[in-house]
């Protein structure tokens, strides 16, 4: 596995805020088509370093790489352009647009001809048909039209859109912040069914969770954030939810043969 080159890398990587050290030589990886757990105590950082790879934050010292890169990106926006996606806990979705719009924000189609050109005018159409087929593709045309607003979808409906979006227009990897955080059992189930439809598509994710249960069902790595940087890498069928929850608080030392270098 050390010769497979990482979808994203993150070497040395440090954020300071004043006296406070956000990220403090924190090294990160997320390997080609798989799931990366990101783990850690409130404070832990793993918020910021997931954010330095995503263009939020810009750190103060070390490199990102992206497949073998470097890159230095100054915003989202730039990120985003590259192909990486991120989900939101809040889902940064607007209530009062429609389904169709809200999968464009930001990026949205112009009519073709001088319509588009000068005038400026969005090709609804167009943007309907692909958000519909995205949607059906992930299995989440449960909704009564993509024309509707997304204030009049539940929770799960809700989340389930921001993922379509982000699959839609992923080409390198997907960051999901606390997916299931607010919601109830079932549509958190249909949540992690997606995360795993995603992932079948060749779409490697970086998952943020305080969730230890689905950590561990979905996860094929779990990185474990402690005081700023990565404590280790493990393995969810080589360590219990206990362990990974012990290592995280300082009640466990991970083993050598895990921990960070």
């Amino acid at each position: 596995m050390s010769e497979v080159t990482p979808v994203v890398q993150g070497r040395n990587l440090v954020k300071r805020y004043g006296h406070v050290t956000a990220i403090d030589n924190s090294d990160f990886e997320l390997r080609p088509g798989e799931i990366l757990a990101v783990i850690g105590d409130n404070g832990a950082g793993k918020s910021s370093i997931v954010k330095a790879i995503c263009g939020a934050t810009i750190p103060d010292e070390g490199e990102i790489l992206i497949e073998g890169k470097p890159v230095s990106f100054k915003s989202p926006i730039e990120a985003r352009d590259m192909g990486i996606e991120m989900v939101y806990q809040t889902l940064a979705l607007s209530p009062a647009l429609s389904i169709a719009d809200n999968m464009f924000m930001g990026r949205e189609i112009r009519r073709k001809g001088w319509m588009g050109e000068w005038l400026h005018m969005l090709d609804k159409k167009e943007m309907e048909r692909f958000a519909r087929d995205k949607l059906t593709e992930l299995g989440l045309m449960t909704v009564q039209s993509i024309t509707q607003p997304v204030e009049t979808l539940s929770g799960g409906q809700r989340q389930g859109v921001a993922v379509a979006r982000a699959a839609a227009f992923a080409t390198k990897f997907i960051i999901m912040d606390e997916p299931t955080a607010a919601l109830g059992v079932k549509e958190s189930r249909r949540v992690l069914e997606l995360i795993l439809d995603v992932k079948s598509r060749g779409i490697p994710i970086i998952l943020i969770s305080h969730n230890m249960p689905h950590v561990f069902e979905v996860a094929d790595r779990i990185h474990i954030h402690r005081l700023g940087k990565r404590l280790c890498t493990i393995s969810p069928g080589d360590f219990t939810m206990s362990d990974a929850v012990a290592m995280m608080t300082g009640a466990l030392e991970p083993p050598e043969s895990v921990r960070a270098a």
